[in-house]
């Protein structure tokens, strides 16, 4: 068995996630109203008013994010010119990702942690790093990371043993 890669010139398709991913996000005004609803704004004035964005800009992305269920649009029933903007359990899902992009930036773009800090609602503390993780919950670096078509999986217990080549003594 050769090194399996993924198919980097699929750009879009049912098999091919990031691209369907970042097609729903799709760029820096999305991450800023998704980081804005993460942090309780609701409305298309608070949106406006907090991110410093032009109307026709904000209404296309609130579209998108509403469109491929990142973000559920209500009209208010005591004021129907109102409308309430909330993420959906997809929305949410995507909170690892934009704390990883964040804490990417403190790494290799601010140089320093940003504040206000992301805590724990018990300790009160810092949250840790964003690390993939194995089935087990083992953190695991790159290196130790390969692809494998789905069909190749064994169950729990009977995978081959990968082991780098043992040099000549």
């Amino acid at each position: 068995m050769g090194k399996l890669r993924e198919p980097l010139n699929i750009l879009y398709g049912d098999n091919c996630a990031l691209p369907l991913a970042l097609e729903a996000m799709g760029e820096r005004w999305s991450f800023m109203i998704l980081r804005a609803a993460f942090n309780g704004v609701h409305h298309f004035e608070e949106f406006q008013q907090e991110l410093n964005i032009a109307r026709n800009i904000l209404s296309n992305r609130l579209s998108r994010l509403v469109d491929h269920g990142i973000m559920a649009r209500e009209v208010m029933a005591e004021d129907r010119r109102k409308v309430r903007y909330e993420l959906t359990e997809k929305g949410v899902e995507l909170l690892p990702a934009m704390i990883a992009l964040r804490q990417w930036g403190e790494k290799w773009g601010a140089g320093v942690p940003s504040t206000p800090v992301l805590v724990d609602t018990r300790d009160e503390q810092p949250i840790g790093p964003v690390t993939i993780t194995a089935h087990d919950g083992r953190p695991l670096g790159y290196k130790e990371l390969v692809w494998m078509h789905r069909s190749e999986l064994q169950p729990l217990g009977q995978a081959r043993a990968r082991m780098a080549p043992v040099a000549a003594e």
